[in-house]
């Protein structure tokens, strides 16, 4: 994973630094910033892959920089927190992040959390070559060689994660994966406790590519087994 840039960002110093070292460690160049301001700034200036982001900052929190980031940009973004509740994890992931880790967390864990979320993106970014192939489902269409998505020939934007999950769900037209099966095919690491992970980026998926996300016509439930798309 060499040149690759993670910007780090944290208003705690020795924070940064321990991480930077970890990353360093795997190849990777870590680029600092100590509040959203300045991480908004790096990301202008330099070209990051990964953004590991505390959200408790001073002048622009990590929940603010997120969204102001995701107007413009789907690079994965891991928030970090001392919250660990559910509802804080929800919320992180419905405004666009890709994954979250608790402080105090294990180096090593983060690390891997880090290495997997590029290995998606770079995928996601065409850095690998893949099979040039088009799914299509009535009007959703999915180019992987590209990875563009359309519906009704208009572009929709995923993020590296939705763009997987989709993917999965188009290779695999009327089959209903669980919501375990599809954590473990997307994030290729054991499922535990991954209801409302999946289930939010469902629902994110849908309110892209659905005209009616509450009724959708291509996304859909099996209520007690999972999801599928639907074969038209």
């Amino acid at each position: 994973m060499q040149d690759l840039n993670v910007l780090v960002v944290d208003d705690d110093r020795e924070i940064v630094n321990v991480i930077e070292i970890y990353l360093k460690n795997e190849g990777l160049n870590v680029l600092k910033a100590y509040d959203g301001i300045q991480a908004i700034q790096q990301l202008r200036e330099n070209e990051i892959h990964l953004i590991l982001m505390d959200i408790m900052m001073p002048k622009l929190d990590g929940i603010q920089t997120t969204l102001k980031i995701r107007e413009q940009n789907q690079i994965p973004i891991i928030l970090v927190s001392a919250k660990g509740e559910d509802t804080d994890k929800i919320i992180g992931l419905n405004l666009g992040a890709d994954d979250y880790i608790v402080k105090p967390f294990n180096p090593l864990e983060l690390v891997a959390r880090v290495k997997s979320q590029l290995r998606r993106y770079v995928t996601f970014s065409g850095s690998f070559g893949e099979r040039d192939d088009v799914l299509q489902c009535d009007g959703l269409v999915i180019n992987n060689t590209t990875k563009e998505v359309l519906v009704d020939g208009e572009p929709v934007r995923l993020t590296p994660i939705e763009y997987k999950i989709l993917h999965l769900l188009m290779q695999n037209q009327g089959r209903v994966f669980s919501i375990d099966e599809i954590y473990e095919k997307v994030w290729n690491e054991p499922s535990f406790n991954a209801e409302n992970t999946v289930a939010v980026h469902i629902r994110r998926i849908r309110e892209k590519i659905e005209f009616d996300p509450k009724k959708p016509k291509y996304l859909k439930v099996v209520w007690g087994l999972g999801y599928k798309i639907e074969k038209l």
